[in-house]
């Protein structure tokens, strides 16, 4: 009898990114122990998201965080990996595959997957200091130095890649200038108008563009660093860093030393064997398939999945490739496109555009099928074009309504039903990985998986680009039933996640997350776009952690709050203007009073925060009735501070012993502009009779013979609260930090819709008396974060377009 035992074949890959890792990992899966594997990767780093350096670059994320196989992976799967180690030759004849530190191994199957290399401009310049590219770890790490140590730079390219550099160096703090030679950005992805809309978008943000400009050479300083660009209409351009993102090219160099034929890449047939070589396999891009390379990762893990088929010898799998779509990935701008996107000849476009509010949609048909798609601002529905798009029906039966997405098809859309409950089990979940909701499924049910992460480590699906993770969430709820949701640890912010208030608050600051559409990838919502819980609380939380760098966005605040008026149950409005302190004059009351009768406004009522309510205010007249007031808002329709009430105080009153009007006045101007958690309300009483009743607001600052008394946390509304003593001051300078210091610290910790008094009794009298009268230091940084918070702050009545008040909704509809 024969003992001997079949010796394992030898697998030698070479190159360690994110295509061929994927052809190891279905290798494994299909044919574990079948060969002695051996990895060369160029870079002294295990595989890792490279779609995912953008965040790095805009410190977003760490390098840890997009490690997808960690060291461990490799032991645990007995391969051997040569990290930081470049293969440079090749002997076929021999099968060797030697390293540039001489390292050898031999092979008897070898998989090329050495990727792309990035083009850069042939002109004079490009070999000084700061020319860099954009393609890997050194590279992005290169540029965060760089952002560290200058102010200027420039990005040569429009494209994707140019567009999420250019976004990660100004998120660190340089002044950004992409230069692009075509018309309008992104012009393979994008059309003309998507593109300039997306300029537009990008500009309001901060970075600059010189569109159709040719660079003709880079000019540097006396210490060899590029400190300018030059283009060839004579204009010149300071710059401390230039970063080429111009395209890439398939690194063929080493196939080429092989005697591979090469061709637009390493020409492969439908098995993803080498043309010349049987043993020799390729994938990712540096493979060229019936003459196309591709740079996405769905392809590229299609290959991945045919070439492990047959290096286990199935022989089964075919890649007749494949059809692809785009979507951005620079912070807070949703873009896709799919398909024949520009239109032609016999095609006809269904186009929806609104400018203003940031949406474009186009559709391209063809013989009544769609077969090109390119969305700008809501991309919600992308997925399903692409669907129809690939399937090739037709649309015809639902043209009228296709421009208006998949919730607008007809019943099924407002059923309530869950859409992943209803999907077929051979229907793709997650195009990246090539994963259908049948697969998910049994997994769940199999392994008993019940988280997310559970899920992505055993199936793979939402593990890349994450767009498909709604959908996956929606599947693992539905198939895991109780035991997804029995035992939750926190209550959720909304259905929308299973994340809490903190953990998203958290998430923002220590990740510098600057969008609302940011927080939900970063944080793994379950809908694309939230909800009215989720939308004005995580809007908040973005503006109040990055002052002057975060966007509000209106149309994610309540009705009153994109009105600046509160509405009324009849439809009409109230009009507060603001008071300081409580106090008026004869010229404000006049303009009041000729408002109301010019606007016919049938009530007028003094609040109990000293102010004047106009009440009934049409809406088409409110921007009339503001600016002929002339007075600055009250800020009564939103989570802001909206009083300051007062009593007379020593410069009338007998008892006073502190002018509170003043005092009063003095709060009211220092934070008038502040937006909150929750409404706030401040009050100042001259004397411990406390006519203001200081003691149950928000604020309450009680005159005394030696100073103020401070009382914080109070509440007069449904359940009252008394306000808790706090401290005691000497000066009105003191007042104004101490009650700053603790109104920021309520901005940076509250929780959306959470009132002061909620806030302490969660955290704790103690741990506030802490950081405010125990920390000085801290004390006088919270102060000064909050004036640099209001610093600018637009009044929305006058300052109309730097609040970005949408004044079309003041206009009144005809009836027709």
């Amino acid at each position: 009898m024969d003992m001997r035992v079949k010796e394992k074949q030898k697998l030698v890959m070479v190159g360690n990114g994110m295509a061929g890792v994927r052809t190891l990992e279905e290798l494994l899966k299909i044919a574990p122990g079948m060969y002695d594997i051996t990895v060369f990767g160029a870079e002294p780093h295990p595989n890792y998201n490279r779609i995912l350096l953008s965040p790095v670059l805009a410190g977003e994320q760490t390098l840890d965080e997009i490690v997808l196989n960690s060291w461990d992976w490799y032991t645990d799967n007995q391969i051997t990996l040569h990290a930081g180690k470049k293969v440079v030759e090749v002997d076929r004849i021999k099968r060797v595959v030697r390293a540039e530190d001489g390292t050898e191994e031999a092979y008897d199957r070898l998989l090329m997957c050495t990727g792309s290399n990035p083009f850069i401009l042939p002109v004079p310049g490009k070999e000084l200091q700061g020319v860099i590219a954009y393609r890997d770890i050194a590279d992005t790490n290169a540029m965060i130095e760089a952002s560290e140590k200058y102010k200027k730079a420039v990005v040569i390219g429009g494209g994707l890649l140019g567009l999420e550099a250019a976004n990660g160096l100004m998120l660190r703090g340089m002044e950004v200038t992409v230069v692009h030679v075509m018309p309008w950005l992104m012009e393979r992805q994008l059309d003309d108008v998507a593109g300039k809309l997306l300029q537009k978008s990008l500009e309001d943000r901060g970075l600059k563009f010189m569109m159709g400009a040719q660079t003709q050479e880079l000019t540097g300083n006396a210490e060899g660093r590029v400190a300018s660009i030059k283009f060839k209409d004579g204009t010149e351009v300071a710059t401390d860093l230039v970063v080429m993102a111009v395209g890439i090219r398939p690194n063929t160099q080493l196939a080429e030393s092989m005697r591979l034929h090469c061709s637009k890449g390493i020409v492969v047939n439908d098995t993803m064997q080498t043309v010349t070589d049987a043993r020799i396999y390729s994938v990712g891009e540096c493979a060229a398939h019936r003459g196309i390379a591709y740079g996405l990762v769905a392809p590229l893990f299609e290959q991945a999945k045919v070439a492990a088929n047959h290096l286990a010898q199935y022989g089964i799998g075919r890649y007749s490739g494949s059809l692809t779509s785009t979507k951005l990935k620079v912070t807070g701008i949703d873009l896709f496109s799919a398909g024949e996107f520009m239109g032609g000849d016999g095609t006809e476009e269904i186009v929806m555009s609104d400018p203003f509010g940031g949406v474009y949609k186009k559709l391209v048909i063809k013989d009544d099928k769609l077969v090109g798609a390119c969305l700008y601002g809501d991309t919600v529905d992308g997925s399903y074009y692409f669907k129809l798009l690939r399937d090739g029906r037709s649309v015809s039966d639902i043209r009228d309504k296709l421009i208006f997405g998949e919730s607008n098809l007809g019943d099924a859309g407002h059923e309530g039903q869950n859409k992943a409950a209803l999907m077929a089990d051979d229907a793709e979940v997650c195009g990246c990985n090539g994963v259908n909701k049948g697969t998910i499924c049994k997994a769940i049910k199999e392994k008993g998986l019940f988280t997310l992460d559970e899920v992505r480590k055993h199936t793979k699906a939402s593990a890349s680009c994450g767009s498909c993770t709604g959908l996956v969430e929606q599947i693992l709820m539905f198939t895991a039933g109780g035991d997804y949701s029995a035992t939750p640890k926190l209550k959720a912010m909304c259905a929308c996640t299973d994340h809490g208030h903190q953990a998203v608050r958290d998430a923002i600051r220590d990740n510098k997350l600057l969008t609302i559409s940011g927080v939900y990838k970063f944080m793994e919502w379950k809908t694309p776009n939230g909800c009215a819980t989720c939308r004005p609380a995580v809007n908040y939380y973005v503006t109040s952690s990055w002052p002057k760098e975060a966007r509000d966005d209106p149309q994610s605040r309540f009705i009153n709050e994109r009105s600046h008026a509160n509405i009324q149950k009849d439809g009409t409005y109230s009009v507060i203007p603001r008071m300081w302190g409580g106090e008026t004059t004869a010229s404000e009351l006049r303009r009041i009073a000729d408002a109301v009768d010019k606007y016919k406004i049938p009530t007028v009522k003094v609040t109990g925060g000293q102010r004047i309510d106009l009440l009934g205010v049409k809406k088409e007249d409110l921007q009339n009735v503001w600016n002929d007031i002339g007075m600055p808002s009250g800020h009564a329709y939103a989570k802001a501070l909206r009083t300051v009430k007062t009593c007379v105080g020593s410069e009338w009153c007998r008892m006073g012993t502190q002018d509170s009007t003043q005092m009063g006045k003095d709060l009211e101007r220092a934070m008038w502009r502040m937006y909150a958690p929750h409404k706030v309300k401040f009050a100042v009483s001259g004397c411990p009779r406390n006519c203001a009743e200081a003691g149950i607001k928000d604020v309450g600052i009680i005159g005394v013979d030696s100073g103020w008394e401070m009382y914080i946390a109070g509440n007069g509304g449904i359940k009252t609260e008394v306000a808790h003593f706090f401290t005691k001051l000497k000066t009105a300078a003191e007042v104004l930090e101490y009650t700053g210091a603790f109104c920021e610290l309520y901005r940076q910790e509250g929780w959306y819709l959470e009132r002061t008094v909620h806030y302490v009794n969660r955290v704790g009298l103690d741990y506030v008396k802490k950081r405010i009268l125990e920390d000085h230091e801290g004390r006088k940084a919270l102060w000064e974060r909050l004036q640099f918070a209001l610093d600018g702050e637009p009044d929305p009545w006058f300052d109309v377009k730097e609040a970005s008040v949408d004044t079309r909704q003041f206009e009144k509809l005809a009836v027709l």
